[in-house]
C-alpha cells in the first residue's frame, strides 16, 4: 500500500514541476509535453543525425541566383569534433570544367532523401551553356523542416562564421505552413548572416567577417518587405571567423530580441497595430493587412524551422556592387552572365578559401551546437 502511495506521490509531484509554457511544437523529435524553461531541441553535433536535419537537393540558388548546388554529400556537410561543418566545394571537382558549361544537370532522384526540394528558378534540372555556366559552387543547406518546430521560445546557436571571398552564412528559420501566405507574408527569421571577405568595404564600412547582422522579414508581397526596419549589425573587428560566438534569439508573444554573446543586438515590440504598422504598410489603403485576423506578433505568431547553410554570391545585392575588396567583385547584380562571370575569376577568389589547408575549415560554417528553449 505504502509503495502505491509513493508511486502516486511521485507522480503528482513530477506533474507539479512541470509549468505550462506558452511555447508550441511540432515535428518528429519535437517533445510531446512542453514544460516552461525546458530545453525541447538540441544537437551537440557528436554525429549527424540526418533524422533531425534534412538536406535541402536542389540547384535554385535561394531564389537570390546564388552560385551554389545545395546537395547531401559529406564533401560539404559533415561532423566532426562535435561540430557540424558546412563546407564549399567545386562543382568541377566531380564533373569537370566542361560539364559547367555543355552539361545537364538533374538532381532528381529516386530515394526519398534525394528528392529535389524546390523546383522553382530552375532548381531540379538544368543544362549549361557558356553564358548560363551550371552552378559552379557544391555547398550544403540542412534543416529541421520534418523534425522540429516551434511557436515562441530561446534559441542560442554557436557558430563560427566562414572566412573567404564571397562565401554567405546564414542561420535561419522559416515558418513551418506559410499560415498567413507566400514569403514574405509568414515572416522569415534570420538568426545571423555574415559575409566571408577577410577586408571587404562598403562606402569606407567593413561589411565582411567583422561584420554580423539579424533580420526580420515581414510582408504583404515581396515589393513590400519592412526588413529595414528590423534589421540590425555588430561588428567585431576580431572577425566572425577568427572564434566562435554564441548568436541568440528571445521570442515571445510579445517581441522579438536578437542578442550575440548575451549582449542585445537589437529587438521589435510591435504595438497593437502590429507588424502592419510597425512596417509602415498601413500608408496603403489598396492592399489588405494579410495579419488583420492574427496577434499583434503575426506573422511571428507561428511555428517556424530552423535552417543552416553556406550560400556563395548572388544578385539579389547582399554583396553590393561598388565595394572595395583587395580583388575586384567579379560580377555586377545586374549581369545576366553573373555566374559566369564569378567562375571566370576563381583566381581572385578561390585562394582565400584555403580549400587545401586542414580540410576546408577556414571556409567552413562551423557549429558547435544548438539549443532551443521553451518559455
Amino acid at each position: 500500500m505504502w509503495s502505491v502511495l509513493a508511486g502516486m506521490l511521485a507522480v503528482a509531484s513530477l506533474g507539479a514541476a512541470c509549468t505550462p509554457s506558452v511555447t508550441t511544437v511540432s515535428g518528429t523529435h519535437a517533445p510531446a509535453t512542453v514544460c516552461s524553461g525546458a530545453l525541447i531541441f538540441a544537437d551537440d553535433f557528436d554525429n549527424f543525425d540526418l533524422e533531425k536535419w534534412q538536406h535541402e537537393n536542389t540547384l535554385s540558388g535561394g531564389g537570390n541566383w546564388e552560385f551554389q548546388y545545395y546537395g547531401n554529400n559529406r564533401s560539404n556537410s559533415f561532423t566532426h569534433s562535435g561540430r557540424l561543418f558546412i563546407r564549399p566545394s567545386l562543382t568541377s571537382d566531380q564533373f569537370g570544367e566542361a560539364f559547367l558549361s555543355s552539361g545537364h544537370w538533374n538532381v532528381e532522384g529516386g530515394a526519398p532523401a534525394d528528392r529535389c526540394t524546390n523546383p522553382q528558378w530552375y532548381g531540379c534540372e538544368r543544362t549549361g551553356s557558356p553564358n548560363n555556366i551550371l552552378n559552379p559552387i557544391k555547398s550544403a543547406r540542412v534543416r529541421t523542416v520534418n523534425s522540429f518546430s516551434f511557436r515562441y521560445g530561446r534559441v542560442e546557436v554557436r557558430a563560427k562564421m566562414p572566412a573567404g571571398d564571397w562565401l554567405w552564412p546564414a542561420i535561419w528559420l522559416m515558418p513551418a505552413y506559410n499560415t498567413y501566405g507566400t514569403w514574405p507574408a509568414s515572416g522569415e527569421i534570420d538568426l545571423v548572416e555574415s559575409r566571408g571577405n577577410r577586408a571587404m568595404t562598403h562606402n569606407g564600412v567593413h561589411i565582411g567577417t567583422q561584420e554580423a547582422g539579424s533580420t526580420l522579414h515581414y510582408g504583404p508581397y515581396p515589393a513590400m518587405n519592412g526588413w529595414e526596419r528590423a534589421h540590425w549589425v555588430r561588428r567585431n573587428t576580431a572577425g566572425y571567423n577568427s572564434n566562435f560566438h554564441r548568436y541568440q534569439l528571445e521570442w515571445t508573444p510579445n517581441y522579438l530580441r536578437f542578442s550575440i554573446d548575451d549582449m542585445e543586438l537589437g529587438r521589435v515590440t510591435p504595438g497593437n497595430g502590429g507588424f502592419w504598422e510597425y512596417g509602415g504598410f498601413n500608408s496603403n489603403r489598396n492592399i489588405e493587412n494579410p495579419w488583420r485576423y492574427g496577434s499583434k506578433m503575426a506573422p511571428f505568431d507561428e511555428k517556424f524551422y530552423l535552417i543552416i547553410n553556406l550560400a556563395v554570391g548572388g544578385t539579389n545585392g547582399f554583396f553590393p556592387d561598388g565595394v572595395s575588396n583587395p580583388t575586384p567583385k567579379p560580377w555586377w547584380n545586374g549581369s545576366p552572365t553573373a555566374a559566369r562571370d564569378f567562375w571566370n575569376a576563381r583566381w581572385s577568389w578561390l585562394p582565400t578559401w584555403n580549400l587545401n589547408a586542414n580540410d576546408g575549415q577556414d571556409a567552413s560554417l562551423q557549429v558547435d551546437y544548438v539549443r532551443i528553449w521553451a518559455l
